[in-house]
């Protein structure tokens, strides 16, 4: 009998020491359609907090839970953190997990039928598409995503509500096949871009639920990301 599928799932996290036991808590509790088992890849860029000392503690809280723990020495930014968790995953399939608590791990659930149901190859989760709760939060923050999200598509002819989102599924060895650069938040548009342009690659969206954090809760994206998300929209675009 063939062993069921794994999701990989890679956990970039920098300063997260307060709250990473509650998103790991949450990974940890949700149970996969499919009979998928999980991968876990925690991959801390270089945090200033007791963010390693809390996911060791938590590695000898739940040792059946299988974590992988992964630490730059220096801080180079959420892509390359994403970068080194996507090089060491093993699952058929992956997803990506803030640290913090914007997205609910239980919808996990909602975007693996497209690709369980061999119909899609990525899967997005998108803040902006069906009924599901959203924090109502930074007027200005909307507008930029959607602003972005519209510009990728003019540059790679997609019809996304939502390129900006934290939950992008892939077949694995999809994700593990593509050159990505981009060591910050410009990741987002970097893999957008490369993904469409793979011939007969099929893209879906799925509606996803967002518990947005404000900057006194921790929040690190700023105006500089956005300038950069700019550039590598077009640089990415036009290869």
């Amino acid at each position: 009998m063939s062993s069921p599928p794994t999701l990989s799932i890679v956990i970039p996290a920098f300063n997260e020491g307060r709250t990473i036991h509650r998103i790991l808590d949450r990974v940890r509790e949700v149970a996969l359609i499919g009979g998928l088992t999980k991968q876990v890849i925690v991959v801390d860029d270089a945090s200033t907090d007791d963010t390693e000392a809390a996911v060791r503690r938590y590695q000898d809280a739940h040792p059946t839970f299988d974590i992988q723990y992964h630490h730059h020495r220096v801080n180079r930014g959420k892509g390359a953190a994403l970068h080194t968790g996507i090089a060491r995953a093993t699952g058929d399939y992956l997803i990506i997990q803030d640290a913090d608590l914007e997205y609910d791990p239980r919808e996990y659930n909602d975007l693996l039928p497209p690709l369980l149901d061999g119909v899609a190859d990525v899967v997005y989760g998108s803040r902006f598409q069906g009924s599901k709760p959203h924090r109502i939060l930074f007027f200005w923050h909307t507008i930029g995503n959607k602003f972005l999200t519209t510009l990728s598509n003019v540059f790679n002819n997609l019809n996304l509500t939502d390129m900006e989102t934290c939950y992008k599924l892939f077949r694995t060895e999809l994700v593990q096949s593509l050159y990505l650069e981009e060591e910050r938040f410009g990741f987002e548009p970097e893999v957008t871009a490369k993904v469409a342009r793979i011939p007969g690659v099929r893209i879906y969206e799925v509606g996803i639920s967002y518990y947005g954090r404000t900057y006194a809760d921790g929040k690190k994206i700023g105006w500089r990301d956005g300038v950069r998300a700019i550039y590598c929209i077009v640089k990415y675009g036009i290869k």
